[in-house]
């Protein structure tokens, strides 16, 4: 009876041999040949092909990369895909619908194919839609749009035309991304082990074990009012989302919360980002003792968590009962998703990964409005209504009216936040921009309160602040108690050991934060940017 392996005939020396002819063929381009190496990976078994996959591909190359625009009158746009070698496109205006505004045609010819088995693959956007195709043979391809979306889409579309995105990776890499990004918000050991290697892969992140028990045995009495909580969450939900933020903002955690004492001595964490009975995710105040309990037995995202105690000159200025008054005046209220992307957004050009860039973020702001209109709302469309003193203007408005203006949409994302912002539900702030509030209400910022907006800060921003003790000798006497690797602060859960580049080196300064580039996977910040 044949085994039921036997439906491969190949041996580990000739799969060997295959993968290197593979990889040998796929780098000679001088050598023309009808059936692309790589294009054949799919058809060979499982352990040949997807460690080659994983090589050559990986998460980030699920994001497009902006081609350019394709507008009327305009010389074409010339680009050489993954597939096709040589791409031209240009726009055409047409009134087949009769309508009022007309259509028109996107005319892209498709050249000098690598391989007879290849393809592109590609999307189409302006603000008012999104569309993709694909393309596996050399010849003319056109894209219809029917009818232009009222005066406001056919005049955008005339004056900037219609932005074409190339899937850089292919079916093939495209397929397989997904198969990478996918794991990163799955709650299991593989999207855990999946996080843990897109950060070292695009960050540089080193995750070391720490030695066990994972959980310090934490006495209170030491933990003082003020000293903050980093966090960093590394699988299901939350841990892809953190993931994703940790890789473009450059920060070594993705979640924070602050401790408070009451008059009575009682310790308290405060959280923007608790989830509540409804499922919201709101600003909560909560005994320590249900907070510990719920990272300890309830969260499932695998938390690391770290104490950063506040150094004592520090502290000696906190003023807790303002520090109070701002947290109770706040308690209750959404988390500060209006603010969210901008604290990471500072600069027109040098807060995007490649091939992340504003065009993309555009067109992925065109599609989730479109998905969720009321998410897209609280999201960005009241936080680009207030950078334009505007009120009520959706998405594909905001693009239109910043065009007028002269300006452009990069710019736009770059403009700071301002503290003082009003939303409709209330003052926003994220997980680190309550406690920077916190702290900035508490005086630790002094005279320069007025001119820091904290809502700019990212988690490593805060961190990197020179506010935390990191002499060894003050910190608590269980702080780092289980471990031979001693850290400038207190690691208090986990089975990693945390890392926070740069920890408590920066003195705050005038607009701190407003205009500082974070380019992966270095992430260099210019003095006083």
């Amino acid at each position: 009876m044949a085994s039921s392996s036997s439906s491969s005939s190949f041996t580990l020396p000739s799969l060997f041999s295959i993968a290197v002819l593979i990889l040998t063929v796929s780098t000679a381009e001088s050598l023309k040949s009808p059936f692309h190496p790589l294009d054949l990976l799919p058809l060979l078994p499982k352990q040949v092909s997807w460690p080659i996959l994983n090589s050559l591909y990986g998460a980030a190359d699920l994001l497009p990369t902006f081609i350019g625009t394709a507008s009327p009158g305009n010389d074409d746009v010339k680009w050489k895909g993954a597939c096709f070698y040589e791409n031209t496109a240009y726009l055409e205006f047409h009134n087949k619908s009769g309508s009022e505004f007309g259509g028109g045609t996107l005319h892209i010819q498709a050249d000098k194919a690598h391989s007879w088995t290849c393809m592109d693959l590609y999307v189409f956007a302006t603000p008012y839609r999104v569309t993709w195709t694909w393309y596996f043979i050399s010849r003319a391809h056109t894209v219809e749009f029917p009818e232009w979306d009222g005066l406001a889409e056919y005049e955008y579309v005339k004056n900037k035309g219609v932005s074409i995105f190339l899937m850089h990776a292919g079916m093939l890499g495209t397929l397989q991304a997904l198969w990478d990004v996918f794991p990163l918000f799955t709650n299991t050991g593989w999207g855990e082990s999946s996080n843990l290697a897109f950060l070292e892969k695009h960050m540089g992140a080193k995750f070391e074990a720490r030695p066990e028990p994972w959980v310090t045995n934490v006495t209170t009495d030491q933990i003082q009012s003020g000293d903050m909580l980093a966090i960093s969450k590394i699988r299901g939900r939350w841990g892809g989302f953190e993931t994703l933020e940790k890789w473009v903002s450059g920060a070594y955690a993705g979640h924070s919360a602050v401790c408070l004492r009451d008059s009575e001595g009682k310790l308290w964490v405060g959280e923007s980002g608790n989830e509540n009975e409804k499922g919201e995710d709101v600003i909560a105040i909560l005994p320590w003792e249900e907070w510990w309990e719920f990272e300890l037995t309830k969260d499932d995202a695998n938390p690391q968590i770290a104490l950063l105690p506040l150094h004592p000159d520090v502290r000696a200025k906190f003023n807790v009962t303002a520090a109070w008054e701002y947290a109770r005046s706040m308690e209750g209220k959404p988390y500060g998703y209006h603010n969210l992307i901008f604290s990471w957004i500072d600069t027109v050009t040098e807060n995007y990964p490649p091939p992340l860039d504003s065009h993309l973020v555009a067109s992925f702001m065109t599609v989730w409005s479109k998905m969720q209109p009321d998410y897209a709302a609280n999201m960005w469309n009241e936080a680009l209504n207030k950078r334009l003193g505007t009120k009520g203007l959706d998405l594909s408005d905001v693009l239109v009216e910043v065009e007028k203006r002269g300006s452009s949409f990069d710019k736009l994302l770059a403009i700071p936040e301002q503290d003082d912002w009003v939303y409709s539900d209330g003052k926003s702030t994220s997980c680190i921009a309550f406690i920077l509030e916190m702290y900035k209400e508490g005086g630790l910022f002094g005279s320069l309160a007025d001119s820091v907006q904290v809502t700019e800060f990212t988690i490593k921003d805060a961190y990197m602040l020179n506010f935390f003790e990191t002499n060894a000798s003050r910190l608590p006497k269980w702080c780092n108690d289980n471990d031979s690797v001693k850290l400038p602060y207190c690691q208090i859960l986990g089975k990693y050991r945390m890392q926070l580049p740069g920890y408590n080196t920066m003195e705050p300064y005038t607009h701190m934060n407003e205009q500082c580039p974070s380019l992966p996977p270095k992430y260099n910040r210019p003095d006083n940017c």
